[in-house]
């Protein structure tokens, strides 16, 4: 159990609710908030090449005063492989609606593995500063802080392995929230990333809200993961103090979305956005998709009956790999 200062007091009267998201997070009567990670334990880096691994990893420190790192994934055949043709670049955001988790946490590491191994693909995933000790937009200005550091950084496996110039920012849940708007405020930085190039987005079953209900959280409300009365707790300790829930951070299709959207028309990224008919969050990332269409983005959705977890089934997490594969790679 982690407990953390949290300066913006939550009323603990607001922490009854059966979802595992809210269980992880206790809010004390003193107004600090204690993590439970009891059933996502973390796990270490696997950087030495000769551990049956079917990626190695490595930690490296990003930004001392903001205790940011990331995790690196190099694909075992890459160290096997005598071709010099560099491999695409990920920046991977986890999950944990914005407050939990970190790059070490083992469901995170493994499907970083899993991707960086069947692509194949050199993944960079960002340990960002959580809410709310640190509340929007702080891990979006992380996220770009890694941006930046990839594209001057002398690490020997990217400087080796990755190509720069086919970059794209990745995220799931809470991570795929950040990698939107961190990609917003790269699209402002272009020029100052090169030799980086960003090529595209990938959004994994992203985490957003709204005030006003959608069908799929009324029709949800009462399942385990997500429900509106965790979501509401949730963003009401993500937040800039003050904010209600149309705020840009939360929800992106207010006020007919963000302008710098039609630079991502001009740049040519493409956007690929999935999400499943039994999460609470679906009707947010099917609105998110039409936004984009609507604004001349090149969105590339995956809807299906699934809910907001990505790892629970074997067949629809092959079928994501596949996906994400053939959308980094056409």
């Amino acid at each position: 159990m982690r407990k953390s200062s949290n300066e913006d007091k939550i009323a603990p009267s607001e922490t009854t609710s059966d979802s595992p998201n809210y269980r992880m997070v206790i809010v004390n009567a003193d107004g600090t908030i204690t993590r439970d990670y009891s059933n996502y334990p973390s796990t270490t880096a696997t950087p030495d090449p000769s551990d049956h691994t079917i990626a190695v990893s490595k930690d490296v420190p990003v930004n001392q005063s903001n205790k940011t790192w990331v995790r690196i994934f190099l694909p075992r055949q890459a160290l096997d492989s005598s071709t010099k043709t560099k491999l695409p670049l990920i920046l991977y955001v986890h999950g944990g609606a914005l407050i939990l988790l970190s790059a070490a946490t083992k469901i995170y590491h493994d499907l970083c593995s899993d991707i960086a191994a069947r692509i194949p693909a050199v993944i960079v995933s960002v340990d960002y500063r959580l809410a709310p000790e640190h509340r929007l937009p702080a891990a979006y200005y992380d996220a770009v802080e890694v941006l930046h550091w990839i594209k001057t950084t002398q690490e020997h496996w990217l400087i080796k392995y990755a190509d720069l110039s086919s970059c794209f920012i990745m995220g799931d849940s809470g991570g795929g929230n950040v990698a939107y708007h961190a990609a917003l405020l790269a699209a402002a930085q272009v020029d100052d990333l090169l030799p980086l190039k960003i090529r595209g987005l990938i959004l994994l079953k992203p985490f957003f809200g709204g005030v006003k209900r959608t069908e799929s959280e009324l029709r949800l409300a009462d399942q385990p993961i997500l429900p509106p009365s965790s979501t509401d707790l949730l963003w009401q300790l993500a937040l800039p103090i003050g904010a209600d829930r149309d705020h840009e951070y939360c929800n992106p299709t207010a006020r007919g979305g963000s302008k710098v959207l039609d630079q991502f028309r001009l740049l040519g990224w493409r956007v690929m956005v999935t999400g499943g008919s039994e999460d609470t969050l679906f009707d947010r990332q099917v609105d998110l998709a039409k936004m984009m269409e609507q604004k001349g983005v090149n969105v590339v959705s995956y809807f299906d009956d699934s809910g907001h977890s990505l790892l629970r089934d074997p067949i629809k997490l092959e079928a994501l790999h596949v996906n994400i594969k053939n959308f980094i790679l056409s």
